[in-house]
């Protein structure tokens, strides 16, 4: 598995408006919405339902918010550069400027637990996060994120 088969570039954005954990999400939902057809506020729901278990960043300024989505056929994801930190109630408390949310079928057994290992891996790689934390553009931020690993791998 990589992350090319979980990531459309269409499912990658940087966020300006982003001022809080709760308007994320709210973006998350829509950059979802256009990128896979999934229904916005559903994706918010789940979002915040797997939030209330506790807090999914995970420390370093990164957060990988991830939630089971009735209807989905497969694991996907979307990507997010924020230009302004936000709190996200992290383990290190650190602010959050790179989310990588996550999304699988409600059935889904080891496919999203493999993707969310995967992504994890990725995003605790500090020259990775350094990369994207340099970069705004949009297809740079894709690449990064999908040839990374294929490079380090060969």
């Amino acid at each position: 598995m990589d992350l090319s088969k979980l990531l459309k570039p269409e499912a990658v954005k940087v966020l300006t408006s982003a001022t809080s954990k709760k308007r994320l999400m709210h973006d998350i939902g829509d950059l979802v919405h256009s990128a896979y057809g999934l229904k916005a506020d559903g994706v918010v729901e789940a979002l915040n339902a797997r939030e209330a278990l506790g807090p999914t960043g995970v420390g370093h300024g990164v957060a990988l918010p991830h939630a089971r989505l009735e209807g989905l056929q497969e694991v996907v994801g979307a990507f997010v550069l924020l230009d302004k930190p936000i709190d996200f109630s992290s383990v290190d408390r650190r602010p959050v400027d790179l989310a990588f949310a996550l999304f699988a079928p409600k059935d889904a057994g080891i496919e999203h637990l493999k993707a969310l290992a995967l992504v994890s891996r990725t995003l605790r790689d500090p020259s990775i996060c350094n990369k994207l934390r340099a970069n705004t553009d949009v297809g740079t931020l894709y690449t990064i994120l999908t040839e990374e690993k294929s490079a380090q791998a060969a």
